[in-house]
């Protein structure tokens, strides 16, 4: 993916004092005295200076994301993914494993930099963007699976959610976007690149996936989906076997036996890559045939739905653990 140029947001941090006129108000009549309407003192803000503490769920959640420590989409309201990645920062921290944003959480997990940034949306990213079939035939047959919408590829982009970004940018048409519209995003950029781990973990019961250093240092946190049918989760050690940025996909009609379609179908078919391909933008295939990690189109399900067998990323955390992952890496999946 290419880098995308962001720019500086340009919301005042500091409100600077207005000037208030003290309005003489003079008599109609010749030398009535003149009387004076007072003045309104106005109290500044802060000036905000950075590397500062979180201040909201907002803030925590961005601050995370740019330690590789990912809470789902980005959406401002704690909840238990959110909470399961403070806990994760906490415990790699020597912090109380309170999930909470406490005081000594605050202190610790800091904004080196504001926490919104503006990114023009070009005419690249909007000729890009294409319908989505509702079917695996018209799938295969698509040029891409790309983004359906310019929210959809913003959101994505950002690691939030549509509702956010909506929120965020309340006077934008996003049915009528043009070209270089300006919108306003969370800062997630990473604060340095993540380490290679040593290991990844994957923890059935908390829907997690972690990687650590050979110290146990937290690297990288992640919700994950895992499989829907127990006798389909792998606990045990396994290892990367194949790693693919940007795949296809092989739909086999075997795999998705609830599919009306698939069972007429009869036959395999090729899916062409995409963020909105079944495994999303990466594949990291394990030593078990027909087993990996990937992302997803449903970033939103993450943690909450179960797959048909493998481990499921957000395509953002896909992203970042394509970037650590090695050939041979442990993946140690835990009950």
């Amino acid at each position: 993916m290419a880098t995308r140029r962001f720019h500086p947001i340009n919301f005042p941090e500091i409100l600077v004092g207005l000037i208030i006129l003290m309005i003489a108000a003079a008599g109609g009549a010749k030398g009535q005295p003149s009387t004076l309407v007072p003045a309104v003192t106005f109290k500044p803000l802060p000036v905000r200076t950075y590397p500062r503490p979180v201040e909201s769920w907002m803030e925590a959640q961005i601050a995370l994301a740019r330690h590789a420590i990912s809470c789902g989409p980005i959406d401002g309201v704690p909840g238990e993914q959110s909470a399961s990645a403070l806990r994760a920062f906490q415990k790699d921290h020597d912090l109380p494993t309170t999930g909470r944003l406490d005081d000594a959480t605050r202190a610790t997990l800091l904004l080196t930099t504001p926490p919104l940034h503006q990114l023009p949306v070009t005419a690249a990213d909007l000729a890009s963007l294409q319908p989505l079939s509702t079917t695996w035939l018209g799938k295969s047959q698509q040029t891409a699976l790309a983004y359906e919408t310019a929210l959809e590829l913003v959101a994505e982009q950002s690691h939030a959610s549509p509702s956010f970004i909506r929120r965020l940018n309340p006077s934008v048409d996003w049915t009528a976007l043009t070209p270089d519209t300006i919108v306003s995003v969370p800062a997630v950029e990473l604060d340095a690149p993540p380490a290679k781990p040593a290991r990844l973990h994957v923890h059935l019961a908390d829907h997690v996936l972690e990687a650590r250093d050979d110290t146990g240092v937290l690297v990288a946190h992640f919700p994950v989906s895992i499989a829907q049918k127990v006798e389909k989760r792998p606990v045990g050690e396994l290892h990367v076997a194949i790693i693919i940025a940007d795949p296809d996909y092989t739909f086999d009609p075997a795999t998705f036996p609830e599919s009306a379609e698939a069972q007429q179908l009869g036959r395999k078919l090729i899916i062409p890559p995409g963020p909105n391909n079944p495994v999303g933008v990466a594949w990291i295939g394990l030593d078990r045939p027909g087993y990996g990690i990937h992302g997803t189109p449903l970033p939103e399900n993450v943690g909450r739905t179960e797959s048909h067998g493998c481990f499921r990323l957000a395509n953002w955390d896909a992203r970042t653990l394509l970037s650590i992952a090695w050939v041979g890496l442990p993946v140690i999946v835990e009950p």
